[in-house]
């Protein structure tokens, strides 16, 4: 009776299951690395913001530069006053009725002067940019999505769930089909002066390196 019959098969079950073990390895790297990738230009995209728009910093400066006229004319006439001897009774204090005027307050200068005021985009709600990172698999998304998500959290949730179909050997897009996305990746936003792709691709080995890392078989 041959003791080892019926184990010939046990080196080939165990190397089956490595092969299986490394090849889960290899497409959690690749899901790893897309997910990266795409965090990477979510995080960074710029949400616009009304408060930095070259018109509305002009008129603010405007605005403020106006009601500090005023808060310096307000110094210059108290200066006189505290200057002026018939202001003062012999005890050296203010005369009835002479009074020192006030600077203006902060309310006063939001509601009289308007300094925080907008000229351009009082309605605007940012993140139309970072709601529009589209992921898709061996062909590239087209269009735009109506979406607008200030935090990039639903982007990128909605990224994390599609990467889990991808398998090595397919191709992965991540995309920004709106019109402005080239004129972002070059400077046209003071948020992201570097891009958001560009810094990505720069950090893609780390990333690759990283994520090979955390998927050893």
């Amino acid at each position: 009776m041959n003791r080892y019959a019926g184990r010939n098969g046990s080196f080939a079950e165990n190397i089956r299951q490595f092969a299986e073990q490394a090849q889960a390895g290899i497409d959690a790297t690749f899901r790893e690395i897309v997910i990266e990738i795409g965090s990477s230009v979510i995080r960074m995209s710029p949400v616009g913001n009304p408060e930095i728009w070259a018109a509305n910093v002009a008129f603010r400066a405007k605005n403020t530069a106006e009601a500090d006229a005023y808060d310096a004319n307000v110094e210059v006439r108290n200066v006189i006053k505290s200057l002026t001897p018939s202001n003062f009774t012999k005890a050296g204090k203010l005369r009835r009725g002479v009074k020192y005027a006030k600077p203006l307050t902060k309310t006063e200068r939001d509601q009289n002067f308007n300094v925080n005021g907008l000229v351009a985009g009082k309605d605007y709600v940012g993140g139309r940019f970072r709601g529009n990172w589209q992921f898709s698999i061996d062909t590239p998304a087209e269009g735009v999505l109506d979406q607008i998500d200030p935090s990039g959290n639903v982007t990128l949730a909605k990224l994390k769930l599609q990467v889990e179909q991808l398998t090595i050997g397919q191709t992965a897009y991540i995309v920004n089909n709106l019109p402005y996305a080239v004129p972002l990746e070059y400077g046209h936003s003071q948020q992201a002066p570097g891009g958001m792709v560009r810094i990505t691709l720069a950090r893609f080995q780390q990333i690759v390196d990283e994520a090979i890392r955390n998927n050893q078989v």
